[in-house]
């Protein structure tokens, strides 16, 4: 089934965008310069959180350490807030946290924000504990040199940090962002895996445009390469687990033999075109359409194809256009063999002829797939892309298999609008649609 649309009485805009990602510095300029430049984020594994991982190869962000410079520059009472707070965040939440901040930031929306009318909506996977966690509650019941099942009751879980849940809440970055920033209004928290970014900003979206917000913090984190994450990944999906790095995701390509593990956070503020114009804001782009959709089959293998052909054409619907009126597709472009091949035949289904000449951008051959924060990235990719009147090359695409179109060279442009889209393993699919203004 897919989503029908909400009654909408106000126009919506993107005017903030933060990213912590593989590629830059957490600088959103560092971010496009490294994209626009055809740079990788994708190297060795270097366990940067401080786990081991059994990944040979993934998309870290390595400039991403939890220390309070990552947040920005803030004020004494929100610095002294966040540097608190660490100990019970973990690193999804301290990834989103600095997005969100950067966000807002960018947006200059902060002075004048009435907090009732303003909210969060943000998306991440399910957050797992790191082994270290468990270290000392496991040696106390094992100190015979056998781990005894029987203790772990009344000795082991006395040994685990009393606020360890909190670390791993899926609801807590969202609740984080809001108390930091007095955002009263609308708030919700989202586990969709990868289509958790686009479907917050498009609730956020639904949210202002039925007027009850607005402005909007949206988007997702995610990692793919903490060790528990990663173990799931590789015994779930086709992982490119070794070679050279910088090649190891190929996106569309012939040769591809699977996703890069990878992880990040982004965050977009989404403002009532009106509230927006007048402060003066400047507008990234309008957000026209959003579609979503869920088919598997009985065993809850997801549908790739129905799913993403119904999203996408629920989104043109929405917007009230036609596939003609696409500037460029985000695609999301995971570069497994399988899931490749099932996209080629939604986006032909949704754009027919044009399929093969309509640019196409799959920014996880730079970046890697990070989970539920890669769609807002790959969005935030698209938005700047349209500022510079160019886009980002698809990277290692050196023998295109399908009819459709990835940018492979510099100097295209990437229209007046895009269709941006991410789909899980599940078959949940997600499309959004903007334009310039």
């Amino acid at each position: 089934m897919s989503s029908a649309p909400a009654h909408k009485s106000r126009r919506v805009v993107i005017t903030g965008i933060g990213v912590v990602a593989p590629l830059g510095n957490g600088s959103l300029a560092e971010f496009w310069n490294a994209l626009a430049s055809g740079q990788s984020g994708v190297g060795s594994c270097e366990h940067v959180p401080g786990e081991k991982s059994p990944l040979k190869i993934a998309a870290e962000a390595k400039y991403f350490t939890g220390d309070i410079a990552n947040f920005g520059e803030l004020e004494a009472d929100k610095k002294k807030a966040i540097r608190k707070g660490l100990k019970v965040m973990c690193r999804e939440t301290q990834m989103a946290i600095s997005a969100a901040e950067a966000a807002l930031t960018d947006s200059g929306c902060r002075t004048g924000l009435d907090p009732e009318r303003a909210g969060v909506v943000l998306g991440s996977d399910y957050m797992l504990t790191v082994p270290i966690d468990y270290e000392g509650p496991i040696t106390k019941c094992a100190d015979g040199g056998q781990f005894e099942y029987s203790r772990w009751g009344k000795e082991g879980l006395r040994e685990m940090q009393p606020l360890w849940m909190l670390k791993y809440l899926p609801n807590m970055p969202a609740s984080h962002i809001a108390i930091l920033n007095d955002l009263r209004g609308p708030n919700n928290s989202l586990t969709m895996r990868e289509a958790s970014s686009l479907m917050a900003i498009g609730e956020a979206f639904r949210t202002i445009a039925r007027g009850h917000a607005d402005v909007m913090v949206a988007g997702a984190t995610g990692t793919r390469v903490l060790p528990m994450q990663a173990i799931h990944a590789l015994q779930t999906e086709e992982v490119a687990a070794d070679g050279e790095p910088a090649t190891a995701s190929r996106p569309f390509d012939a040769n591809r033999r699977g996703m890069v593990c990878g992880e990040g956070a982004g965050m977009v503020v989404l403002e009532a075109l009106e509230t927006a114009q007048a402060r003066g804001a400047r507008i990234y782009g309008e957000v026209l359409g959003f579609g979503t959709s869920q088919v598997a089959d009985r065993q809850l293998r997801g549908e790739t194809t129905a799913a993403l052909t119904n999203a996408m054409r629920a989104a043109l619907h929405d917007a009230k256009t036609s596939p003609a009126d696409v500037g460029h597709l985000n695609a999301h472009g995971l570069a497994t063999r399988a899931g490749d091949a099932a996209e080629a035949q939604a986006i032909a289904a949704v754009f027919g002829e044009r399929a093969s000449s309509l640019p196409l951008v799959a920014l996880k051959s730079s970046i890697g797939n990070l989970g539920a924060g890669g769609g807002a990235v790959e969005l935030a990719g698209s938005l700047l892309a349209l500022q510079a009147g160019e886009l980002p090359r698809v990277l290692n695409c050196d023998s295109p298999d399908s009819a459709c179109a990835p940018v492979t060279k510099s100097g295209v442009s990437p229209g007046g609008s895009f269709l941006a889209t991410n789909v899980t393993p599940q078959g949940q699919a997600a499309a959004i649609l903007v334009r310039k203004l």
